[in-house]
């Protein structure tokens, strides 16, 4: 197909899928100070209702590989975009926090397959070296979404609540499904020879995914789990801003990520032709990244705003993860190695997301419902330290001829 084919009927279909993950993963955000108002949650709570969807998305993520494979992303992810439309509806109309937390599952459950069937319809019909470039455009996609979730969700929130809003949501979900119906291509099904689950097991075990995963997978779970809910909390509890305010700074920081992820793929593909490897691009990314939440721990005074939008922009590095896996997978496992990937980082992003509730919830709010800047400092500490290891095994790795994440005797990838 052409260019403007592979854009209408391939890139944009799916990518409006992503779109749509992007901003139901980051809407709470916004909607934590009416949450909270309305059910009268605690910090661990609020951590575990946002944090339900990284968990049933997590879970997903085996099953949509396999049948990412096997059916093509067409069938797949018009089946998930219904998931996610009833999970909308049912968050819409709860009545109370367990249900909430169910729907919030549900929801996860339907956009599991979303940036994956992104990936796999893409792959198909791009060349491998153009794939990070493109795989950054699909990201900043995703990046436009969590935009729409900052402040034009708070504009819309002036003419509805977020019950009428998460209705609005079910029907795009709708709609998408539809043009995913009407444009996307049939026939993209690649399946593997291979038993499902013991392709499942290949990709786990092949040296190159654990490499990549050993130094990005940590980092990229600390993103989402962070930029989803946590980041905007920590504006208004440790830097005093009001929801207007943290609504608005989100929305730089999403428009941060949009730019990061273009920047990203077009790095990637410049460092290519001078021999840098994406994976060399990546290890200098996370540096950045840790040193970012570094300065937010020691709360670092000039501005922390300025560090909330470094927190996206510099984080954005964490998506060339994908990119490096379906170039390093052959082509009817990419399914398979995307999701494997994607149920790594989402497990570690529930961790992070309600882990970081419960550190916080150790301390007690003050009248205004304000956590102290310790515990964020705390918190942030934590995160530090669990990513560092996987840094520094990189470093060490280029001065051995053996890491530790690799086996000696298949280590030809």
């Amino acid at each position: 197909m052409r260019g403007s084919q592979v854009f209408m009927t391939v890139f944009l279909p799916f990518a409006l899928g992503h779109f749509l993950s992007s901003l139901l993963r980051t809407v709470n955000a916004v909607l934590a100070p009416e949450l909270v108002l309305a059910l009268g949650l605690s910090a661990g709570q609020l951590g575990l209702l946002s944090s339900a969807l990284f968990l049933a998305f997590a879970l997903a993520q085996l099953p949509v590989g396999i049948a990412l494979d096997r059916y093509g992303p067409r069938r797949v992810q018009l089946v998930l975009l219904v998931v996610v439309a009833a999970g909308a509806l049912l968050f819409a109309h709860g009545a109370s926090f367990p249900q909430l937390v169910a729907a919030r599952a549900v929801i996860g459950l339907g956009l599991g397959g979303c940036f994956m069937s992104a990936v796999k319809a893409v792959s198909a019909h791009i060349a491998p070296a153009k794939l990070p470039s493109v795989h950054g455009y699909m990201i900043a996609v995703g990046g436009l979404g969590a935009a729409s979730a900052t402040l034009p969700v708070r504009l819309v929130l002036e003419f509805t609540n977020w019950r009428g809003l998460y209705t609005m949501l079910a029907a795009f979900a709708l709609c998408c499904a539809l043009f995913i119906a009407l444009a996307a291509p049939r026939a993209h099904a690649t399946a593997s020879g291979a038993a499902p689950f013991a392709s499942v097991r290949a990709v786990y075990r092949d040296p190159a995914f654990r490499r990549i995963a050993s130094l990005m997978l940590v980092p990229h779970a600390v993103f989402f789990g962070v930029q989803g809910l946590w980041i905007g909390r920590w504006l208004a509890d440790v830097a005093h801003f009001g929801d207007a305010a943290v609504a608005w700074l989100l929305y730089l920081s999403m428009a941060a990520l949009i730019f990061g992820a273009i920047a990203v793929g077009m790095l990637t593909e410049w460092a290519g032709r001078h021999g840098v490897t994406p994976l060399e691009v990546g290890a200098i990314g996370v540096a950045l990244f840790v040193l970012v939440q570094m300065l937010a721990m020691l709360n670092y005074v000039p501005s922390l705003a300025l560090l909330a939008v470094l927190f996206t922009l510099v984080g954005s590095i964490t998506g060339l993860e994908y990119a490096i896996v379906a170039q390093s997978m052959p082509a009817a496992l990419t399914g398979r190695a995307s999701t494997c990937l994607n149920l790594l980082i989402f497990v570690g992003a529930f961790l992070v997301q309600a882990g970081v509730g419960l550190l916080l919830g150790m301390w007690r709010p003050d009248f205004a419902g304000h956590y102290p800047a310790l515990a964020y400092r705390i918190a942030f500490g934590v995160l530090v330290l669990l990513q560092l290891p996987g840094l520094i095994a990189f470093v060490l790795a280029r001065h051995r001829p053996f890491s530790w994440f690799s086996h000696p005797k298949n280590s030809s990838t």
